[in-house]
């Protein structure tokens, strides 16, 4: 349900409301402007767009609750963001600092056509008998270490011998 008319700060916004929310059960304009490390003017900004847009209850002073709608949007930029970050450290055997910061920067941009493939990837990596959690580990001793022709036909032999 991805609403191309957000822009990645109204996206950061609701999903760092969302996040708040789940441990606290509403949101304070206080620590959402520490959490994303903005002035609480600007809070108070994007308080009054996303209330415009209907995606958050705002009332100057009161806490922040989520609409059904702000609620959906929040729940699908956190479902983008967990999938690139996935991908990152599950295939790409990327360190989980840095797949965090790629997933908040990619997860803005990325068409749901390539997220959906993304999931659909690892799926089938994990799922296939030629891939597996075996490959996805060769390939992170590959990232680490490097590979000659004579691992490589040592993985596929053992592949097929299972």
């Amino acid at each position: 349900m991805s609403d191309q008319s957000l822009s990645a700060s109204q996206e950061d916004y609701l999903e760092t409301i969302y996040h708040i929310i789940a441990t606290k059960k509403v949101a304070r304009a206080k620590e959402i402007a520490g959490r994303l490390k903005v002035s609480r003017s600007s809070v108070t900004e994007a308080f009054r767009s996303l209330a415009q847009r209907g995606l958050i209850n705002y009332a100057p002073y009161e806490v922040i609750t989520l609409t059904d709608q702000g609620r959906a949007a929040a729940e699908d930029v956190i479902r983008r963001h967990q999938t690139l970050k996935d991908f990152f450290v599950s295939v790409l055997a990327v360190e989980e600092r840095v797949a965090e910061e790629g997933a908040c920067r990619i997860e803005h941009a990325a068409p749901p056509e390539i997220i959906e493939r993304l999931i659909q990837f690892m799926e089938f990596v994990r799922l296939c008998p030629r891939g597996g959690d075996e490959w996805v580990e060769g390939f992170k001793r590959y990232c680490e270490n490097g590979a000659t022709r004579s691992d490589c036909r040592r993985c596929i032999t053992n592949c097929l011998e299972k």
